[in-house]
């Protein structure tokens, strides 16, 4: 056996940022190298950012990448790091001859390099394209078909990146056929309620199928809606956990193991074909060896691998929407936030996670109060703000109300819901206004159920620049503020929402005596047929299969249906769940398909 410190470097990158993500991979290379690390790995695409999107169209941007790696290469040797093994995600063209019969070369893919002694020494590019959900990667790159494996302390090391692990066949299949110790998989998962636990059960029926130790890296951090959670982890050729990095936080997760050596001098076929691989997914893979360092080291005595506990679901939950909410500000060269502070728990839950990921300077709370608005409300307000200490102003709208009222009053004025529509956009206005003003962004603090069911305001609630609880459930917006308020009494703190908030009927507020189930099902009957509807594409029959009442699913139906053009004019929020607005949920604003008239039931 061979031993091996590897560490993995859990990192937040930016989009576009060539400068500042080398300047990432430095850093943490020097911390690696300080814990005597012998091989540091980043997540996918860490030079670039991911998803680059359509930049990666750009040649002048993926030109930009591979020079930016060789510079980085250099520079780490330089450094004093050239020792050290690094891998890391970058983007790079197709080379010559073309990948694919078909496809010119020159197309862009999204590759993994090896950085050692200042040089490349090794560069392949993801095999597996994912084109469902949040990806459209089949758009954007061209499928790598060569297996890397370099050799370090004696260890044969293999390369896969994200997709490569979730599908069958490719670079795991031929992992086991060329016989690697130590398989690295490099990532730019996003965040999804549950799906921390199924990424376990893969990579240990990964590592298992390859007969090898599997180091999964991702990435931390978000980027427009996708939030990324890290979550990485080791585990061992029987699939057993031997570390794991804490969830949402920059971390270096360094962990000594003992791999078999590779067999022979590592660049011949002694361990496997060096020709052509079956896959086992209808491809071959060309497999490419490079010796880095073949002699195994002298032996040591390992240190304890750190394994991270996970947070429970409200946690991780809310870690992700105020991950997703600070590095959107930050990275967009915000400073502050201002947000309407209605007394609801919308509001409350939206000011909450805006301060635990900005602070209290930062946040900027405005009460609005209108005819209707009742000093329970206003005294809610203003004693959440108290509590979190945000910069709190009492703005009231009637002679603001009056004055639309009184100008629209020679075109026949305005009734029901254009009068209770005029009161959120004239709050949206000043928000707006005070944007302008003082270059705060503008958070919107509608939730996924409000969303699905139209249940907000053009340009009036709904205007803003970010959406913190987009994707997430009014019942989940109630677990979400119990869940942050015991955490504080659990650490002596008083909680940061009042209890009044949470248990008030919930109500917009813009008539006499309004509540939300005037016009919804109760909140929990709601949600479980938009959880239905619209994360599991059922139909009307299948619905009421499922044990919803055909009046409820008539209803939610139509609901949400008409309300698709409002859903397009909404602000980008954290993607939370499996299917999100916008990014999963992608439907036509303009279509005669109707559910109800299509029903077997």
């Amino acid at each position: 056996m061979a031993q091996l410190r590897i560490a993995l470097a859990q990192v937040d990158t930016t989009v576009g940022d060539l400068d500042g993500n080398a300047e990432l991979v430095s850093s943490w290379t020097k911390q690696a190298l300080a814990r005597s690390a012998h091989l540091v790995v980043f997540g996918e695409m860490t030079l670039t950012g991911y998803p680059a999107e359509d930049l990666v169209l750009r040649r002048s941007f993926v030109a930009a990448s591979a020079a930016a790696l060789e510079r980085l290469a250099v520079r780490l040797a330089e450094e004093g790091a050239g020792e050290i093994a690094v891998v890391v995600g970058y983007l790079d063209a197709s080379p010559t001859p073309a990948p694919a019969v078909g496809r010119p070369a020159g197309e862009p893919q999204n590759c993994v390099a090896v950085l050692w002694q200042g040089r490349v020494a090794a560069r392949s590019a993801k095999h597996h394209l994912p084109n469902y959900g949040v990806f459209d990667e089949f758009r954007y790159f061209v499928p790598g078909t060569t297996f890397p494996v370099f050799r370090l302390h004696g260890v044969d090391v293999g390369l896969t990146v994200c997709e490569d692990l979730w599908q069958e066949g490719g670079p795991v299949a031929v992992a086991r056929e060329v016989g690697v110790g130590l398989l690295l998989c490099i990532n730019g998962s996003p965040y999804e309620q549950g799906k921390s636990y199924h990424r376990d059960e893969l990579c240990a029926r990964r590592a298992r199928e390859a007969g090898a130790t599997l180091a999964y890296v991702n990435l931390v951090g978000g980027q427009d809606e996708l939030v990324f959670d890290g979550d990485s982890l080791v585990v061992d050729a029987g699939g057993e956990v031997l570390a794991r990095a804490p969830v949402f936080a920059e971390t270096l997760l360094t962990v000594d193991l003992d791999l078999p050596e590779g067999a022979g001098t590592g660049v011949g076929p002694e361990t496997g074909p060096d020709g052509p691989v079956d896959a086992g997914d209808g491809t071959t893979m060309a497999v490419s060896r490079v010796v880095l360092a073949a002699d195994p080291l002298p032996a040591w005595e390992p240190r304890p691998a750190t394994v991270a506990d996970r947070p429970d679901p409200a946690g991780e939950l809310y870690a992700a929407v105020v991950t997703g909410t600070r590095d959107y500000v930050r990275k967009n060269g915000f400073r502050s936030v201002a947000l309407g502070l209605s007394g609801g728990i919308d509001s409350a839950l939206v000011a909450t996670i805006a301060v635990d990921a900005l602070g209290p300077d930062a946040v900027h709370t405005v009460a609005m109060p209108s005819a209707h608005s009742s000093q329970g409300s206003l005294d809610d307000a203003a004693e959440l703000a108290r509590r979190q200490r945000t910069r709190h102003s009492v703005v009231p709208i009637e002679p603001t109300v009056a004055a639309f009222h009184a100008a629209l009053a020679a075109a026949g004025g305005l009734h029901g819901l254009a009068a209770e529509n005029l009161q959120a956009r004239v709050r949206g206005t000043l928000l707006m206004a005070l944007s302008n003003e003082h270059g705060h962004l503008v958070l919107t603090t509608g939730n996924k159920s409000e969303l699905a069911t139209g249940f907000s305001t053009l340009y009036g609630d709904s205007a803003g620049g970010f959406a913190p609880i987009k994707d997430v459930s009014k019942t989940n917006v109630w677990a979400l503020a119990r869940w942050r308020n015991a955490r504080a009494v659990a650490r002596g703190e008083v909680p940061p929402i009042p209890e009044e908030i949470i248990v008030k009927p919930p109500s917009a507020e813009l008539a006499p005596g309004q509540l939300d189930s005037d016009r919804l099902p109760d909140y929990s009957v709601l949600d479980a047929v938009l959880d239905d509807y619209v994360s599991h594409d059922l139909g009307r029959a299948e619905l009421t299969a499922a044990g919803h009442a055909p009046e409820t699913v008539d209803r939610v139906i139509r609901l949400v249906d008409l309300a698709e053009y409002k859903r397009r004019q909404n602000p980008p929020g954290p993607k939370v769940t499996s299917k999100a607005f916008g990014r999963d949920r992608r439907l036509p604003i303009t279509s005669r398909w109707r559910e109800r008239d299509h029903s077997a039931g």
